[in-house]
């Protein structure tokens, strides 16, 4: 069993731009593809992407809920959390082996949505 190729952009919402902005960015390594602002003062909207996955990140309190969740699979779990902690992520559940068959570990973002990253141990 493999992961899934992404087909679909999941959208979490922020509720300080800059702030989100710093984690995604300086944290974990995420760039910005590009982002949208009707004008100065209203909510920003952001899409990011690391490792050919891509996230949209939105200010506008109507667009989703703070609270979301995310998981990622990526093709090595060890080398994103040592890379992850180095930078000062902090994991809410460090990284371990399930016994549904993935290595994973979770973090949570400034908002408090959740970020999962895993790898299977097939592979």
């Amino acid at each position: 069993m493999s992961p899934p190729k992404q087909t679909v952009v999941p959208q979490l919402r922020m509720t300080n731009a800059a702030r989100s902005r710093a984690f995604y960015v300086d944290q974990l390594g995420f760039s910005v593809d590009w982002e949208h602002q009707f004008e100065p003062g209203l909510p920003l909207f952001l899409q990011i992407t690391r490792a050919g996955q891509t996230l949209f990140l939105t200010g506008h309190a109507g667009d989703c809920e703070v609270g979301g969740a995310v998981y990622f699979w990526v093709p090595d779990v060890d080398h994103c959390y040592t890379a992850f902690t180095a930078r000062g992520v902090q994991p809410v559940k460090p990284i371990g082996d399930t016994d549904y068959g993935v290595r994973e570990f979770l973090i949570h973002d400034p908002d408090g949505n959740r970020l999962r990253f895993g790898t299977l141990l097939s592979d």
